[in-house]
Order: structure tokens, then C-alpha cells, then sequence
């Protein structure tokens, strides 16, 4: 089914909807605070077996993902090297891995019904979270069209982050207790993840004159100005929630 993946038309389709993305914005901004409004004076809602399946489904779809792409990027790495990983659009059109990065960037919309757990369980909903959700979702489905280079590092380092992110929730939400250093883990993971991104831009605009590297400057400079305030966000989040709560217990 991979191969029967018609993905010139889902790059059309991409190139000539991708504004829908701000329409799914304004909808997820108006839902989230809308509930969290509408929840303030009222219990929260249990929704434990929703939110295990809900995690499980997209611990699978990240794993299978990210197999499916790495098996493209361990070819390319070993038969063509770095520079050809990075820059290479065969990501968007070659039979293994065509389907997922499409998968991947629609997985972005989908991703962001975390959110909607948040509110309604009533937990506490971060600038962090659904800054990283909405801009994610625009910044992909915007860069999809275009082919832009550095989409397979892109997909893989966030397909497996997510593979093990979800499952943390996905066991969390069954009633286990997971030990802290995991979270520290996880929340690590994202800031190396960013930073990869980030240094995977600054090859990328060494490498522009070469016309092997394609992407638009727009492109560019919204994704590497977004990595770098995830990277910060991430780490002032890691820097409030972990060291500074260690330096208090002592």
C-alpha cells in the first residue's frame, strides 16, 4: 500500500489547502481556552481509557513511522553520506517512505487532541504545549509542498522521540508510576531533538548555494527562529521543573 501512495497528488493537494492549517489554528485556540473556561467551576472529566488508547494509537503510528522512514535514511546514509540525507527530497517520493512523511506531517493536526485531554482533565495547560502543537502543525503542513530539505531528519528524530513520549503517556495514564529521571529523559530528549534541527539548518544554509539543498528562505527562517524558541522553551522548562525543584528539596 506504501507504493499505490499517489504522493504528487497529496503535494497538490498540500499546496493548494495548506492555509487551512491557520483555520485549524484559530478552531484549537478558541477550543482549548473555550474549555478550560467552560471547565473552571465544573470536576474534571476522568477519560482514562480514552486518553491509554488515544496515546497508544499514536505510540504506534510513531514507531512504525519512524521504522519505515529510518529505513530510507540508513540507506541514504550508507550508500550517499550526511550531506545527502539532509538535502535529499527522495523522502517525499520514494516507495518506503513517501506515504509517512505525509502521514507525519497530517499526524501534526491530529496530535494536537492532546491538548484537548489537558483541558478537560483539567491539568495544567503550559505556553510550551500548545505553542509547540500550533506551530508544528502550520510550519509542516506549509514546508510539505515545497519538498523542503532536512525533512527526513525532521521526520525521524520526531518520530522516535514521539514513540517513546506517547508511550510515557500511555503508561502513565494507566495508573503507572514512572520514575522521574524518565521525564528528565524525555524532556532532555526534546532539547537535543531541537538542537538537531537547529544544526541540521545550519548545514543546510552552508550547503544553499548547491542545488541539492532546496529550501525557500521563508522556510527557513520561521523553522530555524521556531527550533531555537522550542530549545529555549524547553530548557527553561527543564531548568524550572527539575533543577530548581531539586535545589528547593535540598
Amino acid at each position: 500500500f506504501e507504493k499505490n501512495f499517489n504522493q504528487q497528488a497529496a503535494r497538490k493537494w498540500m499546496e493548494e489547502n495548506w492555509q487551512i492549517s491557520f483555520i485549524f489554528s484559530a478552531i484549537y485556540l478558541i477550543l482549548i481556552f473555550g474549555i478550560q473556561h467552560f471547565m473552571k467551576e465544573r470536576r474534571p472529566f476522568n477519560l482514562r481509557i480514552p486518553l491509554v488508547l488515544w496515546s497508544f494509537s499514536l505510540t504506534l503510528f510513531s514507531f512504525i513511522a519512524a521504522c519505515r522512514v529510518w529505513k530510507q535514511m540508513a540507506f541514504i546514509l550508507l550508500t550517499k553520506g550526511f550531506k545527502q540525507s539532509v538535502c535529499s527530497q527522495s523522502f517525499y517520493v520514494h516507495p518506503i517512505s513517501k506515504l509517512w512523511i505525509y502521514l507525519f506531517t497530517l499526524s501534526k493536526l491530529v496530535e494536537m487532541g492532546d491538548t484537548l485531554f489537558i483541558v478537560l482533565r483539567k491539568k495544567k495547560l503550559i505556553f510550551l504545549h500548545w505553542y509547540h502543537h500550533l506551530l508544528t502543525m502550520v510550519l509542516g503542513w506549509y514546508g510539505y509542498p515545497t519538498m523542503s530539505c532536512g525533512a527526513g531528519w525532521n521526520a525521524v528524530l520526531n518520530l522516535s522521540i514521539h514513540s517513546f513520549t506517547y508511550l510515557y503517556y500511555t503508561v502513565t495514564a494507566m495508573g503507572i508510576r514512572v520514575p522521574r529521571s524518565m521525564t528528565m529523559l524525555l524532556t532532555t530528549s526534546q532539547m537535543v531533538q531541537m538542537t538537531g534541527f537547529i544544526i541540521i539548518n545550519i548545514f543546510i544554509f552552508f550547503w544553499k548555494d548547491d542545488k541539492l539543498c532546496r529550501m525557500s528562505w521563508t522556510v527557513f527562517f520561521i523553522s530555524s527562529s521556531f527550533y531555537a524558541s522550542l530549545l529555549a522553551l524547553f530548557s527553561n522548562f527543564f531548568v524550572k521543573t527539575y533543577l530548581s525543584s531539586t535545589q528547593k528539596s535540598k
